[in-house]
This record gives structure tokens, sequence and C-alpha cells, in this order.
């Protein structure tokens, strides 16, 4: 007899405590043993993840609460990664909504939850990390119900339970009053608010595939939730695109369930079920696998699309070949039409010699976790400068994508903050107090004006400032926007960087390099003072003769080099500038390393 069912994804802006919640979850229904060492944010596997703290691909996991079993989704925070939660609402017929008590709804938050109200899901809202000092969380709930009502919710989603939790501490309850015990309030309100999955057994089995993941074991893994139909190992059925065409036919040689964070082998498999099937070679994410009698495939959701581009190409630095084994266009190419195969919310194409690439995506996290995936993969390339996709209408008219950017910051940043925004062609929506000396301002600001602003903003704000961003629409294009920083101060030689050299040279700028660096000609080692571009020697020693010996000058004392992450960099450079990622380093360069070709490109 099969098992009640319930599928949920809980989704929250970036750093609202999902997987935290998850982790709790998962330890309170008896997952694991008592004396079992469990890591903490078990739903973030990946090496990235881990590193940064934030979930970057959706991930099932299951538990057993009451002789039903739940089916939770992880999903990311991040608006770069926004196609991942588009896809696996799909598979669910209710979300958790996370939000931070303190600081309320945010701009993820209302895009996440716009796309679970347009599927008619209804939401269970959590008011999370209720025990911090500077909780409000009335005017959150009130903050919660205006948004509900602003992205056109129904009754019966307008009439969500509310809860208010601890995910670190595994605590919920229904008033903050009540005891702060575990978490079983929420697993029961799951149970009874969320309804059990509409299928029917009878009808020919049918899937749709809407994750793919590779497996050291299994290999190629489509995940995605039973709709109709049941299916047994070794059944033969066929895979068909969204148009109806079929893909290939195959046998289901695996068919696998998740329990906590476990894939298990089971035999059969039943409607309303999240499941992994593996045996398929071509089949990719929005297509239907089914009973070779089936003719229609299941309608997948359309996901936004990208707003940002990134061309890479073959690494051709003095130094290429020397630090990854992946250095070929071929291999390159394969490698992202791969990467394009299995992440709908990116675009690929390709010059028509094929030898550089054009990245579409959501912004320039997104990109760089891509880049960085592959850098860890031993793959060496170079990456221009993020560009904005422009859209033209009938009329030949330019418009350009416009992003929601909310923005919380002491008072007495904020004529700073606000005077950078204004420069980036941005317009004010609101500015009001939030409490505690910090006040929360609103902007629509172009997406191209916001390449590279983070790490000022970083700076204009002591690093106390939070900015959030989100795709909103496409408008007309606002006019030019004055471009990044000063020149670059690149160096005219090749190899070993001298401590003796930078310390002479440091009044010139901000250096990017330290003593026994090896540098290239044409390679950009240091930010000028001023706002052209400045050719240094960072080979030159000092000069010893039978007069003067190394040890009768000052000390020689460097300031540390500027490290810049590597979506840093990626903002950072110019039109006529290159970034080189290699598995060892990150370098920043001019496209053209002679300076006479500069000249020439420059006429």
């Amino acid at each position: 007899m099969s098992q009640e069912l319930r599928n949920i994804a809980i989704i929250a802006h970036v750093d609202h405590g999902k997987t935290t919640l998850i982790d709790s979850i998962m330890k309170q229904s008896g997952m694991f043993r008592d004396n079992e060492k469990v890591s903490e944010r078990l739903m973030d596997s990946g090496d990235l993840e881990k590193e940064r703290g934030i979930t970057i691909l959706a991930k099932p996991t299951s538990i057993a609460w009451d002789n039903v079993r739940i089916n939770i989704i992880d999903t990311p925070g991040h608006a770069d990664f926004g196609g991942e939660v588009e896809r696996v609402l799909g598979m669910t017929d209710g979300v958790i909504l996370l939000i931070d008590a303190a600081e309320g709804p945010m701009p993820q938050t209302k895009f996440v939850l716009g796309k679970a109200l347009a599927q008619g899901l209804k939401p269970i809202v959590i008011i999370n990390k209720a025990d911090r000092p500077d909780r409000r969380p009335e005017e959150v709930l009130e903050e919660i119900f205006d948004l509900f009502i602003a992205l056109d919710a129904n009754e019966m989603q307008l009439d969500f339970p509310t809860l208010y939790a601890s995910g670190k501490n595994g605590w919920c309850v229904k008033e903050l009053e009540d005891p702060h015990e575990n978490l079983n309030p929420l697993l029961d309100l799951i149970i009874k608010h969320v309804d059990a999955p509409k299928t029917n057994k009878d009808l020919p089995f049918a899937m749709l595939v809407t994750l793919l993941s590779y497996d050291p074991y299994l290999g190629r893994c489509l995940i995605g939730r039973v709709e109709q139909g049941s299916a047994k190992v070794n059944d033969i059925v066929k895979a068909i695109n969204l148009n109806g065409d079929k893909i290939e036919n195959g046998r289901l040689t695996k068919l696998l369930k998740f329990e906590g964070i476990q894939k298990v082998p089971v035999e059969e498999v039943n409607p309303g079920d999240i499941i992994c099937v593996a045996g398929l070679t071509k089949t990719s994410v929005a297509d239907t696998i089914c009973e070779i009698s089936l003719e229609t495939p299941m309608q997948s959701t359309p996901i936004d699309p990208p707003t940002m581009a990134v061309t890479i190409t073959v690494n051709d630095s003095p130094f290429a070949g020397t630090e990854g084994k992946k250095v070929t266009s071929t291999v390159i190419r394969e490698r992202l039409l791969a990467e394009d195969e299995t992440n709908v919310a990116i675009t690929f194409s390709e010059s028509d010699n094929k030898d550089s690439f054009e990245i579409g995506g959501r912004g320039e996290l997104q990109l760089g976790v891509l880049i960085e995936t592959m850098r860890r993969e031993g793959f060496e390339l170079t990456v221009s400068r993020p560009k904005v996709l422009f859209k033209k209408d009938d009329n030949n008219k330019i418009s350009e994508p416009i992003e929601e950017v909310i923005i919380d910051v002491d008072e007495e940043y904020v004529s700073t903050v606000v005077d950078a925004m204004n420069k980036r062609k941005s317009e004010m929506q609101d500015m009001r107090s939030s409490g505690v000396g910090k006040t929360r301002l609103k902007f629509y600001a172009p997406s191209r004006g916001l390449i590279g602003y983070q790490s000022k903003f970083l700076t204009d704000t002591r690093g106390t400032g939070v900015l959030n961003r989100l795709f909103h629409s496409y408008a007309p294009y606002k006019g030019d926007i004055s471009g990044r920083r000063n020149g670059a101060l690149i160096s005219t030689d090749t190899g070993k960087a001298v401590a003796f050299a930078i310390w002479k040279l440091q009044e010139r700028g901000s250096m990017f390099v330290s003593h026994n660096t090896v540098v290239y000609k044409g390679m950009i080692v240091g930010e000028h003072s001023r706002d052209n571009d400045l050719e240094i020697n960072v080979l030159k020693g000092k000069q010893l003769t039978n007069m003067r010996a190394s040890g009768t000058d000052e000390a020689v004392t460097l300031v540390p080099p500027r490290i810049m992450s590597l979506e840093q960099m990626m903002a950072y450079i110019n039109e006529d500038e290159l970034l080189e990622v290699t598995p060892l380093n990150l370098r920043l360069r001019k496209k053209f390393l002679a300076y006479k070709d500069r000249k020439k490109s420059t006429r």
C-alpha cells in the first residue's frame, strides 16, 4: 500500500535560513541516530555552496512524519539562480515562505512568492529568526500581508497560516508566548494545510524532468515528479520534448526515491512521488519520460530570459596551457553545451568559426559560479566584461533591463548611496526608516549601472550596508552611464615582480601583485591613481655597484596588494580588457598585449 504524500518547497530571500531550517527538521524527524555526526547545512553539498554559504542548486529530500511521507525541496535564495526555483515549484502542492523577523520581505521574497501564487500554490508563512534582538514580528506580518495583496493573491492564498520560528535553534510556535520546544507544529501544519498530490494511477506513466544531476555511480540522474500512472524497474519508456518529438527510447534501469540526504533504490514508483531516474542518455530538463503509447508532453513552466552575458574564449596569454589541462576551444565548447543542457536559466551561442562563446545568465553571480566551477575542473579560458542584453521593439527602439534595488544602510551613509545611485541613472521609489538607525531605500536602476557597484557600495558604507537586487522589467534605454574607475597600471615586461620595483611604484596607484608574482607584458598589475593607463616595469630590481651595498638603504615597506574575487574582477574590467582564468590564478590583462596594437585599436 502506497504511503500518503505531501510535496512542498521552501522559498525565501537569500540568507533567511531555509537550509538551516531543513537541517533542524531532518534531525527532529528521526533521520539520524542520536550518536551520528551531522554537519551543518546538509543540503548545501557542493564545494561552492559550502564556501559561500548560499544554495545554488535546488535539491529534494524527504522525511516521514505521522505515517506521511513529506518531500521537501530546498531552493536557492539568490535572484541569479531563480531559474531553479521557477522549475521546482511545478513539482510541489504547497510552499513554506520563510521571512526574516528583522529584515521582512525582500526583493527575492517578492519574486519567488509571485511565482508560487501564480501557480495556485497555498503558502505557509514562517517568520524565522524570531529570537533576534532586533526582531519586529508584527510589522513584518503586516508587510507580508501587503505583499500578498500587491501580488494579487486569491482569497484562499490570503488566508495563510503563520508560525514564528528559530530554524537554527529548532523550534516554532503559533504565538510568540508559547513554549519554544520543537518543530512539531510546523510538521503537523504541513500535513493539515498542504493538499495531497492529485493523481491518477490508471493513466499511462508520465513524468516531467525538472532537475538534472550527475552521480559518480549512476551517471546522469533525471529528477522529477510522477504526474500520472506508475512504473517499475526495467519498464521500457520513451522521452519526448515540449513539441512532442521523440528524443529516445530507453529502459528504466534504476528508480530511486529521496530519503533524508540519500537516494534509495525502489522497485516501483507511483503518482505524486518525486523520483530520480537513471539509464537515459539524451533526455534533459523540460522533457517528458512516459509510456511508449503516450504522444502529448507535460507542459513546462516558461523561464524568465537572461539579462546579462559574457564572452568566453580560449586563453591566449603567454602563460597559456601551463596551469590547466583543458585549454582548447573544443573542450570549452563541449563543457558549455553540457551546462546549457542542464541549466535552463542560461543561454549559449557561438561565433561562426566556433572559437568564442556567449553565455547569457541572470547576473554576475550566476555567471561567476559557472566560470569558477569550470576553473576547478581544470579549464583555462578568458572572459570578457559582462554586458547587458538589450531588446529592440518593432519601431527599432532599444529597451534595457531594469532592476529593483533595495538597500539597507546606516543613516549617515544615505546621501552617499543616493548620490552614487543617481549617477547610475536610478530612480528612487521609496525611502523609509527601518528602525535602529537604519534606512531602507528602494530604486529602479538599469542593470548596466549596477555592474561592479557592489564593491564601491561596500566601500562607501564601510561594509555595513546590504544591497539586494532583482530583475524588474524592460524599459526604454536610459542613455550613457559614465564608465568605471581610474586607468590601469600595465606591465611592460614578462618575469617575476620585484619588491623594490613595487615599492618605488606604489605612489602611482594600488597594486594587484606582490613580490615574486609572475607577470607578463600587457598584464594589468594595478590601478592608476589617475584616469589614464600607465605602462610600468615591476621587474626592475636595485642596481648594485661596488660603491653601493644592498643593505644601506631604508627598508622596503610594501602595502598589501588588492585582492578581488572572480565576480569583482569580471565587473572591474573595461571593454578593452579581459580576465584570464586558470585553475591556479586569476589575472587581469589588456585584450591587445603589445602597446602598438592597443594604440592601433583605439584609432
